[in-house]
Formats: C-alpha cells, sequence, structure tokens
C-alpha cells in the first residue's frame, strides 16, 4: 500500500459529499425494509443495476414480503429470474426466504454476523444489509469499492486472493464513518459504479483527483490488480426441438446443474459440425431439419455453441413420443404452457426469434 500520509476523514466526507451531489433514485435506498434491501442485494450480485432494476420491481410485485416468496414455488421463483443468470441466486433466494418464514417469525436477523448464516448470503450482503437497515457500521466490499481503494491508495495487492479480501475489509472499515454507515457504503458502490469505472474512469471530474495514488503515478489502468483470470471453457451444444401437434418435448435440468430447474431441449454436445451428432430417436419416425442459425451465449465460466433441429412427429406416431419421452426422462408441454416454463437465456432467445 502507498504509505504517503493520508487522512481518512477526508476521504470519506469527500466521498459522502459526492455521493450526495449525484445521487441515484433507486427504489430500495427509501426504506429500511430488511426485505427489500436484501432482494435488491441478492438480485444485483454480478449484474449491472440497469439490467437488475426491472427484475426487482418483478419481485416486489409478485412477492411483496418474505412470507409471499417463502410460499411461492420454485418454478414461479425461477420463472420470474429467467434471463438473469446465475440461476444458483434464485435458489438460495427462495431457500433463503423460505428460512426465514418458517424459522425465523418471517424476521430478518439485525446484525452482520447473524446475516452470514442465510443461504446465500456473503461478507458484502451481509454488511449492506446490517449497514442499510439497521445502521451496523460494517463496510461493503464489492467490486467497485476493489476499485476505488486500489486506485487511491496504490494497493497491488492481487484482488482475487483471499490476502485482499481481508486486507480492502480491513481499510473500509477503517474508513467508514460511525455516524454514517449507510450513506458511505452507498457512496463508495456508486463512486465505484459512475466514475472509478473499470474502463476509462472520469479521473477529471474526480473530487480525489490531487491525492489519488493511481492517478498521480499513472497506473489508474494497472489498479487494480487481478492476476488469476477465469478459464473459460468452450461448449457444443445440438438442441433437438422436437414437437407433435402441439406439444413439445422439454428437459428439465437435474440437481446439481448450472440451469438447475430450468428447461431446455433434448440435446447432444460434442463438435457441431460432425454430421454423427445425433439424438437416440428412431429415425424411421424422427426426421430432424437443422435450423440455419446458430447461438453464442457467455456464462461465467463457459461459453456455449449451440444450434438447433427441428423435429416434427406425426400425430399417429403420438404414443411413441411419449413411450420414449418417459424413457428418456423428458416430458411433453402443451405450445400455451411454455411461456410458463423457466428457461436459460439462450432458449429465450431462440424462441423469441421463432416467433414465441
Amino acid at each position: 500500500m502507498n504509505t504517503k500520509s493520508i487522512d481518512y476523514q477526508l476521504f470519506s466526507h469527500e466521498i459522502i459529499q459526492w455521493y450526495r451531489a449525484n445521487p441515484r433514485d433507486l427504489p430500495w435506498r427509501g426504506t429500511l425494509d430488511p426485505y427489500q434491501i436484501w432482494l435488491s442485494e441478492i438480485i444485483l450480485q454480478q449484474t449491472r443495476v440497469a439490467q437488475g432494476l426491472p427484475y426487482y420491481y418483478k419481485f416486489v410485485n409478485a412477492f411483496p414480503s418474505v412470507r409471499d416468496l417463502a410460499l411461492a414455488s420454485e418454478e414461479e421463483v425461477l420463472r420470474l429470474w429467467q434471463g438473469l443468470g446465475y440461476y444458483s441466486r434464485a435458489r438460495n433466494l427462495h431457500a433463503c426466504a423460505r428460512f426465514v418464514w418458517h424459522e425465523l417469525d418471517g424476521k430478518f436477523p439485525n446484525t452482520y454476523e447473524k446475516l452470514l448464516l442465510l443461504k446465500g448470503v456473503g461478507s458484502y450482503t451481509a454488511a449492506a444489509i446490517a449497514s442499510f437497515a439497521f445502521g451496523e457500521v460494517k463496510a461493503v466490499v464489492d467490486g467497485n469499492v476493489f476499485r476505488v481503494l486500489a486506485r487511491y491508495f496504490g494497493i497491488e495487492t492481487d484482488i482475487a486472493t483471499g490476502k485482499a479480501k481481508k486486507e480492502f475489509e480491513a481499510l473500509a472499515n477503517r474508513l467508514i464513518p460511525v455516524d454514517q454507515p449507510a450513506e458511505f457504503n452507498q457512496a463508495m458502490m456508486d463512486f465505484g459504479a459512475r466514475l472509478c469505472t473499470p474502463k476509462n474512469p472520469d479521473c477529471p471530474s474526480c473530487p480525489l483527483q490531487q491525492s489519488c495514488f493511481a492517478y498521480q503515478q499513472g497506473m489508474v489502468k494497472d489498479l487494480p490488480v487481478k492476476i488469476n483470470k477465469t478459464k473459460i471453457r468452450e461448449r457444443h451444444i445440438h438442441y433437438y426441438v422436437i414437437r407433435c401437434g402441439d406439444k413439445w418435448v422439454w428437459k428439465r435440468r437435474a440437481k446439481g446443474d448450472i440451469w438447475e430447474g430450468l428447461y431446455d431441449f433434448p440435446q447432444v454436445e460434442g463438435d457441431l459440425k460432425s454430421e454423427k451428432m445425433e439424438i437416440s430417436f428412431p429415425e424411421s419416425e424422427f426426421e430432424a431439419k437443422k435450423i440455419p442459425k446458430s447461438y453464442r451465449h457467455i456464462l461465467s465460466h463457459q461459453r456455449l455453441n449451440a444450434v438447433f433441429s427441428e423435429v416434427e412427429v406425426s400425430e399417429e406416431n403420438m404414443q411413441n413420443l411419449e413411450d420414449w419421452a418417459e424413457e428418456q426422462g423428458y416430458q411433453l408441454v402443451e405450445e400455451q404452457r411454455i411461456e410458463y416454463l423457466a428457461k436459460p437465456k439462450l432458449i429465450v432467445n431462440f424462441l423469441r426469434d421463432q416467433g414465441f
């Protein structure tokens, strides 16, 4: 860390003053309700505010209280989450709501340490709820906060390490004013998200420019340091869209799958250019017609390359199809019910292109 003399109080004051002059009108900022704050924080994990905001409104409208969310089915929750990605968040959200409602009498824990015991709640989310809802003096440290602190204080510790997490949390907790914990935390997150951005930060407008280590040393592009890059795995998937009359064959993803609980189509995986890629149904009864357009979808650790083939099955072969689907663990779903299935964004995009 940069060893120059630093006025910690001045740093906090400047950050808060900037925040007051540049507030964002976000619905969860006008409430002390831990349910709404928790909901917003889970939705915004690894998600931009612009993308997450519509989902927040959908969830609040569908489930106004933790009771409503707890009593909903997992399928309802996944359906509302559809397209947001990282579906384990939705499953943890539902499990946490059920625990709070059934085991805690519908009341969220009011301290950082107790909040950490909730499913899907880590140190960042616990600190956010504790400070925003209950006024606890606990600093939040997310990617935005890492970036602001690394640049301003000249910290070159690799932020992907456990050592960095402890170092940055200790510094942030030293900076947080005891009488303004919530406002300081909101200010730090917004400062990183809107001004001290990963690329092209607005340094000319920064009130901390003159005392910022990275700016003064020409190291803005070098900080924060993140050495361990995630290795992306390439996957090639051939989907089969099998229909008979108004019924479609769907596959519900199994427990432990990255898309657990979501619905997509029967598939095979391998080299998309291979002529040998075939799904295991009798070719004499089923003829596949490949759709020209291919699809690409990026997940946190995977890059999916997908093609689709349509299979039209005559109604006289419906019984054969039903027997085969049952044997394979698939489901036949009427076309009018497809809208209500929770589906990965890749499948949603495909259906949209097909006019659904």
